[in-house]
């Protein structure tokens, strides 16, 4: 046993921190995490508020706008939070919901709140903690109210500063840079949260606009279909079994599911869910009861039309190949695996579920008797194909490919065997991979070089992706499987790095593996371990100066090229071959000069959609896209 540590322990050391002080020393246990994505949750917490406004049926618009000086401001046009002074603390109501931890109107009973996504009374008194100040305005009872707050500290009382026929709340508010990696908001990022929103509360407006020197922009939307027309927009440029998408409500008491749902010709299975607006990854209650509904449906509509013998039975695989589907359920008291949210739990949603899908979708396929046969064949199909990716997989199983210890020739690995400790650098072509493997640091750092371009696995099965020889290699690379065979426990290396050149043909084979990775490995993105190398584009020679600079964007030539008065020596690297091991090693390798892109999960449904498009069947969205961002490309070879 080790020896005691020697310190005062009693009363005078255990700390009594106030709520909004314990939010400030902790932010991460509130919001997650300080970085980028900690700090766009701010605006989500706010929103979030004004979105309970509309589930309660008060609200019709949220606006929400990155000011010129970088603050956030979120307007709504709902009741407006109350103003009267609260009779149990004695202060106004509004102080008490952005100072008073565990105070709210979501706690259920005669709450002020039937349905909300926020369980915890917390949401806004953290925006509130961690911004360098708050101004909250609310319009109600005909008067403006205001309060003012600097890290959480109110400045003065509420008071009334003018009069108005409206109602809603006005949340402006500064993160705090002593709390957060970076302040500086993404407009993207808002955009994409943003248009889940009104996608998943139908008929609501919602407005983003930055007012940013250099930045201006505003994106308004507003989808009186709902998630209907979501599942319109991630099926767009496929071939569908149904003209437009299925949808399904059921009520029963307050809690409501909604279901879209439509197949593609796809071979992939899409389904969204969502609880109260919670975007749940890992699913729940509510899928289950989705799931189990479509099997039963789809096997009973085969037999009623003859196509299915009573013994023949499609398993949910077979009948969920090609779907896109969306259900989102919103309910009181939900209940979560975690404080994350990520998968719901109530029991009762299950049947909920369940029954709605079966009385709804089950009328659906005997009304439309031709729409159902051909759903029946393509899942019979979908069946086929399974048992013959199923046969390929036990055979290559066999041969070694996904439990083998026997690692591909052409893998040059690394010497440590602590997976936490080793990279692997996923290289094009022969040339490229030899100058690596020289350059390499050989302790940590493995090269796989592949030959050519990979499979596109968006446009085949299983059985044909395991004939592959460069998805072979890969998969007993990496040593953890894939789909149901995946087990993260067995990654043979924490980091995957993709390292192609920086041209047409190397992004193109990025991509590829990228699609590979997303479809057959996706945790591997969802937990951080997949990234992309930044080869330099040119290496720069001063004259009359011994050492040469690399440059990596078009944008830092044009700088480096005008603080040197043009006496400089360019060579474009056209390929990782054309650098010497040294070179190589020094700007793309060496982790203490290197530049590694991290391949996130930040919003799944927008890299499917990009992966359906970039890889998929219809050129002609391809080519709109193209043309599209065509202005946007600056690095790119002719």
């Amino acid at each position: 046993m080790s020896d005691k540590v020697e310190t005062a322990y009693g009363a005078e050391q255990i700390q009594v921190l106030d709520g909004l002080e314990h939010i400030r020393k902790r932010p991460g246990m509130y919001i997650s995490s300080t970085d980028e994505k900690g700090l766009h949750h701010l605006v989500s917490e706010v929103v979030d508020n004004s979105i309970d406004e509309a589930l309660a049926g008060y609200c019709t618009r949220v606006d929400v706008t990155i000011n010129a000086d970088g603050s956030c401001t979120v307007v709504d046009n709902g009741r407006g939070i109350p103003t009267a002074i609260h009779p149990k603390e004695g202060i106004s109501t509004v102080e008490v919901v952005f100072t008073k931890v565990n105070a709210g109107g979501k706690f259920g009973g005669d709450s002020g709140y039937k349905v909300s996504s926020g369980l915890h009374g917390v949401g806004v008194k953290a925006v509130n903690a961690l911004s360098e100040w708050l101004e909250v305005e609310v319009s109600q009872n005909g008067h403006i109210y205001k309060q003012v707050y600097n890290r959480g500290v109110p400045q003065r009382p509420l008071a009334i500063i003018g009069d108005t026929d409206k109602t809603g709340t006005k949340v402006t508010f500064f993160p705090d840079d002593e709390i957060f990696e970076t302040i500086v908001f993404k407009y993207e990022t808002l955009k994409i949260r943003l248009k889940e929103l009104a996608f998943l509360n139908k008929g609501l407006s919602i407005t983003l606009t930055d007012k940013r020197e250099g930045k201006e922009r505003t994106d308004s939307f507003c989808y009186e279909g709902g998630i209907r027309e979501l599942v319109e927009e991630l099926n767009k440029g496929q071939e569908t079994l149904f003209e437009t998408p299925l949808y399904f409500e059921a009520q029963e008491g307050t809690t409501v599911c909604e279901i879209a749902l439509q197949y593609n010709e796809s071979y992939n299975e899409v389904i969204y869910s969502y609880a109260n607006n919670v975007n749940t990854i890992d699913g729940g209650t509510h899928v289950e009861g989705l799931k189990l509904a479509l099997t039963k449906i789809i096997n009973d509509a085969g037999r009623k039309l003859n196509i299915l013998k009573e013994s023949d039975k499609l398993t949910g695989e077979d009948v969920r190949e090609g779907i896109t589907a969306v259900v989102s359920v919103k309910l009181e008291n939900a209940q979560f695996e975690s404080q994350t949210k990520d998968k719901l739990n109530n029991s009762f949603i299950r049947p909920f579920v369940n029954k709605a899908v079966a009385d709804k979708f089950g009328e659906y396929l005997e009304e439309h008797p031709s729409e159902a046969r051909e759903l029946v064949l393509r899942c019979i199909t979908a069946q086929k194909a399974r048992d013959a990716a199923r046969n390929a997989r036990e055979l290559t199983r066999r041969k070694g490919v996904l439990e083998s210890t026997t690692l591909p020739g052409k893998l040059a690995d690394c010497s440590d065997r602590r997976p936490e400790l080793c990279e692997i650098y996923i290289v094009e072509g022969d040339s490229a991979g030899g100058t690596a493997k020289q350059g390499r640091d050989r302790r940590f750092q493995a090269i796989l070089p592949l030959r050519g371009k990979i499979l596109n696995v968006e446009k085949v099965r299983l059985n044909r992706a395991l004939e592959n020889a460069e998805i072979k290699a890969m998969i007993t690379a990496f040593g953890c499987g894939i789909l149901d065979d995946f087990d993260e426990s067995k990654l043979r290396y924490d980091r995957i790095i993709s390292m192609t050149d920086a041209d047409v043909d190397g992004a193109h084979i990025r991509i590829l593996l990228l699609t590979f990775l997303f479809r057959y490995m996706r945790p591997l993105i969802e937990h951080g371990h997949v990234y992309s190398a930044k080869p330099p584009l040119y290496k720069a020679t001063v004259k009359g100066k011994s050492e040469d600079v690399y440059l990596y964007s078009e944008e830092e030539k044009t700088l480096f090229d005008a603080a040197n008065n043009n006496k400089v020596e360019y060579q474009r690297y056209k390929g990782l071959g054309e650098m010497s091991t040294e070179q190589l090693w020094e700007t793309t390798m060496n982790p203490a000069t290197r530049t590694l892109i991290k391949v996130s999960m930040a919003d799944a449904m927008e890299a499917d959609k990009m992966f359906t498009l970039l890889m998929g069947e219809s050129p002609a969205l391809r080519r709109k896209f193209i043309e599209e961002n065509a202005t946007l490309v600056t690095d790119l070879d002719i």
